[in-house]
């Protein structure tokens, strides 16, 4: 099992999302307030291509092991800072299968849908920070490590300090690939 560690959300277009002490998820939508929150695509690359593409990035989780790998190569970085909306530790979220079940607390239930594709912004927010978020795995493939993205099942308040249960879907898996 794993842990929650913070939860984030901003109304406005910001690439920075500020911590909060709960979010609510709703199913279906997002996170209830957060500009990303809908049935269709609200990211605006996503939007300018095509505006009625099912968002399958309502919920972005972020591992904190990330956070600490940053930190010790110098970055500035805490929880919501590139944008995510919950933030964990002790899950290897970037190995999960597409499909999996994520349990966030008591209720809320997401259902993971593939990786972010981190994008310039990044080092927007700290020169350098793309190239450690991005790279290439021993084989040459493309290897994205900005956390994954998820849709509301069953909808729940989401805190600090809730525990996150796996539920992985039925073999064969299938790994996560960008959405």
């Amino acid at each position: 099992m794993g842990v929650v560690t913070a939860v984030s959300r901003s109304e406005e277009y910001t690439f920075t999302k500020p911590v909060r002490e709960s979010i609510t998820l709703l199913a279906g939508l997002g996170v209830e307030g957060d500009v990303h929150q809908g049935v269709t695509v609200k990211h605006r690359s996503r939007v300018a291509q095509d505006p009625t593409q099912p968002n399958l990035r309502q919920v972005h989780l972020m591992h904190e092991e990330l956070f600490d790998e940053l930190r010790g190569k110098g970055y500035e970085i805490e929880p919501g800072a590139i944008g995510e909306n919950v933030t964990t530790r002790g899950i290897d979220l970037l190995g999960l299968p597409t499909g999996t079940l994520l349990h966030l607390g008591e209720e809320a239930v997401v259902e993971v849908t593939g990786l972010r594709n981190p994008c310039v912004q990044i080092d927007r927010f700290s020169t350098g920070m793309l190239k450690e978020v991005v790279g290439k795995g021993p084989d040459g493939e493309l290897v994205r490590r900005a956390g994954i993205m998820s849709v509301v099942l069953v909808g729940g308040v989401v805190r600090p300090g809730d525990e996150i249960r796996v539920e992985l879907p039925a073999e064969p898996h299938r790994p996560l690939e960008k959405v």
